[in-house]
């Protein structure tokens, strides 16, 4: 369970997210919306601890997280995976190593300094490019890349972490629909076959919908809204969004991401109780990419 108390975060005299209460059980895929500076960001950084909170309580399974410092602190971070919008991937290193990073907090300072990864780990990010359908792209430059594809190796960089929680800050909002699809598909997925917490910041009402079985609406830094998507009705939306100039309803269409019913999606693999990166033997070869010794 996560649980924020009275969350409060301040920027000089701005109240970027202003006395903000939640309770998240564990496994829920959830989606916050809302408007430009509504304060969605901002309450993402303070969970990850990116940003300290101003005043309130965060806690998750019992531990006081809004208090952590040193080595807790990245632990809690390794543990509360974040993906960003803009990716945050390394340009000139190779995909794979991209993945690799994710496993930082998990090795000794020697190691990482050494920059030494075990047939292992190797094998474990190949395995989570090939569930994202892009282990082709692992000895590419990361910067070569499109943005959907970058996007997709910042979620198997995040699987690398083990992560007990997910948090995606408008994972979707550079990309075309086809890519954002096949990027919520991967959340989901994640979510369902790990049961892993995903909360995300979404700028559309379908995918929040078409995804999330919780919805988070937040203005003016306030939690204005939190039900079923199904609860989404049209003077929920005003209440979130507010209306357009000439004080007509926001038509739902300007926000879609809703492309052909027949588009294709990432190819996943099939469910399974097993570990999160299935290991793989030194001799394997993922999707005709060969395991880098």
């Amino acid at each position: 369970m996560l649980e924020l108390t009275d969350v409060t975060r301040r920027f000089g005299a701005n109240i970027a997210v202003d006395c903000v209460s939640l309770s998240i059980p564990e496994g829920q895929m959830v989606g916050i919306i809302g408007r430009s500076g509504a304060g969605k960001s901002t309450l993402l950084r303070m969970i990850n601890r990116l940003t300290p909170t101003s005043s309130g309580e965060i806690r998750f399974e019992g531990k006081t997280v809004s208090g952590l410092g040193g080595a807790d602190l990245r632990n809690w971070q390794r543990d509360c995976a974040m993906i960003f919008q803009q990716f945050n991937l390394v340009p000139r290193l190779d995909v794979l190593t991209n993945v690799l990073l994710g496993r930082l907090n998990h090795r000794s300072t020697i190691l990482n300094i050494l920059n030494i990864f075990t047939i292992e780990e190797r094998a474990s990010a190949l395995a989570a490019l090939e569930r994202l359908g892009i282990a082709q792209t692992a000895l590419q430059m990361a910067g070569t890349l499109s943005g959907g594809q970058q996007q997709r190796v910042a979620i198997a960089r995040a699987l690398m972490q083990s992560p007990s929680m997910v948090l995606a800050d408008e994972p979707i909002a550079s990309l075309d629909p086809l890519n954002a699809q096949i990027v919520m598909d991967a959340l989901r997925d994640i979510n369902e076959r790990e049961g892993i917490t995903v909360i995300t910041n979404l700028h559309t009402l379908d995918t929040a919908r078409a995804y999330c079985e919780r919805v988070i609406g937040m203005a003016g830094g306030k939690v204005v809204f939190d039900d079923s998507p199904t609860e989404l009705t049209t003077s929920a939306v005003r209440m979130i969004y507010g209306a357009s100039g000439d004080g007509t309803e926001i038509s739902e269409s300007i926000t879609s991401t809703s492309i052909s019913a027949d588009r294709p999606v990432v190819p996943v693999r099939p469910k399974s109780t097993g570990p999160l990166q299935p290991a793989l033997s030194a001799n394997t070869a993922v999707a005709g990419v060969a395991l880098p010794a």
